[in-house]
């Protein structure tokens, strides 16, 4: 059996694992990185990057199908519309191998040993994974774990068959004629819209009496109109119960207590994701758990002395980025660097039509903390950028502390904002207050202003409301 010795090894080359071993190759240290699948790991090869391919090709056709149908408001036909989803599929798996060579580059050129397959813990420090060529063991001076996380499924609706999680959604060669969504967060909400948009009759399940639940009302009522114009059917206070008798529809409680059964041809399960440990020897080490998820101090330590954990495997929120920044600082961590979490905020976007940005505390949120608060708002149908792309539904807010102007938090919603996340961020991060953003001089025709704007009207002097 082969053996390899190394200062770092890291298990799981997503975003989090990749970013950590790079960076801990630049910094000299001897790292061996571990992947059973591609590198990137969910958020590169099944999540967010062929999750926002779809979507934009899904909106390129619902633009295009307006033309067609000579309902273009800027005045522009065309004669036909038709979408080869197979060929569209082929388009974003192009993009996820380009994306996926690269890192396995810059892995090498970070001179980061990769090995392929499972890595299951011996001990603390050993692992032991199955790769084509046989058994290998690593033994390592510290070990990261990045992990990642799966989808949940239902003990009622197992993925199968006609039932599908997200990863299956963004493979499928045919376009679902009806489609059921059980789930109405992020991820189910984004590729039912991306599905409507191609030509799927799409219904919505949730069982919570709100889509979006961790938005306030007042950033999905935009995304909800929507999907009321796009013909998507959202039932609230619903939960799903299974499957008929002959697989053709799921059987759905409403509201009312009432059961209804709503025909599918494929049943799209996005109730959340759950931390990926199962089969890799984790329950075997003395590590703390906060429910499901590792536990973890202000510089990802496990309760185990030389073992980290970054990412999804910690719990929310599960997002790619904050994986990446913690995979970087451990690294320098161990790297002999001084380091520790300190994030002021953690941007968080929702792709669905329009953009949902969020950085920070909403209004409600920063009042159940006992802070007095200003808040301002600036719709972007007063933002002449908006106007000029034909997208002006929606507004940014901006929400402050009233004695000091000091910005705790920063939304928006509207087409394309997922942009302004980086801004509303650095705002943060840097501790501005409504003044710093209202003298910032913001480019001229962009939908920017409206940032300016609000804090503008927070101030009580707003230019153009």
């Amino acid at each position: 059996m082969k053996e390899i010795v190394c200062k770092l090894l890291v298990i799981g080359a997503g975003p989090g694992g990749y970013v950590c071993a790079i960076r801990a190759g630049q910094l000299g240290i001897d790292t061996v990185i571990v992947e059973e699948s591609k590198p990137g790991g969910t958020c590169l090869n099944v999540g967010c990057i062929p999750s926002k391919a779809l979507i934009h090709a899904a909106e390129e056709f619902a633009v295009v199908r307006r033309m067609a149908a000579g309902r273009s408001p800027i005045g522009i036909r065309v004669a036909d519309a038709a979408i080869d989803l197979a060929k569209t599929i082929g388009w974003k798996d192009g993009i996820v191998g380009r994306l996926t060579s690269g890192v396995s580059t810059l892995l090498h050129k970070a001179n980061v040993k990769i090995v392929h397959g499972r890595a299951v813990f011996r001990d603390g420090k050993t692992v032991e994974v199955e790769t084509e060529t046989g058994a290998q063991i690593i033994r390592a001076d510290t070990v990261v774990i990045a992990t990642g996380s799966e989808p949940v499924d239902l003990a009622s609706l197992p993925f199968g068959g006609r039932v599908i999680s997200s990863t299956e959604a963004l493979s499928l060669k045919d376009l679902p004629e009806k489609l059921v969504v059980v789930g109405g967060g992020y991820i189910g909400l984004e590729l039912g819209t991306a599905f409507a948009k191609m030509g799927s009759e799409v219904t919505v399940v949730e069982a919570l009496p709100q889509i979006l639940p961790q938005y306030d009302a007042d950033l999905v009522r935009p995304v909800l109109r929507k999907l009321g114009e796009l013909g998507i059917r959202v039932l609230t206070s619903a939960k799903a119960k299974g499957l008929s008798g002959d697989g053709n529809a799921l059987f759905v409680e409403a509201a009312d207590s009432q059961e209804q059964q709503l025909p599918a041809d494929r049943i799209l399960v996005t109730v959340g994701r759950k931390p990926k440990t199962t089969g890799s020897g984790l329950e075997e080490l003395d590590l703390d758990r906060s429910g499901p998820y590792l536990r973890i101090d202000e510089r990802c330590r496990t309760s185990m002395r030389g073992i980290y954990a970054i990412g999804d495997v910690t719990g929310e929120p599960m997002l790619a980025h904050r994986a990446m920044a913690q995979g970087e600082m451990v690294a320098e961590i161990v790297a002999g660097r001084k380091r520790a979490w300190d994030k002021r905020c953690i941007p968080a976007v929702c792709f669905t039509d329009p953009e949902i940005v969020t950085a920070g505390l909403s209004p409600g949120e920063a009042r159940a903390q006992g802070y007095e608060i200003r808040v301002g708002q600036f719709p972007f149908s007063a933002n002449g950028r908006a106007m000029t792309m034909h997208s002006d539904e929606g507004f940014v807010r901006v929400v402050a502390r009233a004695d000091s102007n000091l910005v705790l938090g920063l939304q928006a919603v509207g087409a394309g904002v997922s942009e302004l996340s980086a801004t509303f961020a650095h705002a943060m991060e840097m501790g501005a207050r409504l003044e710093d953003i209202a003298g910032t001089i913001h480019a001229h025709p962009t939908r920017s202003e409206a940032i300016q704007e609000a804090a503008l009207k927070a101030l009580g002097h707003a230019l153009h409301t």
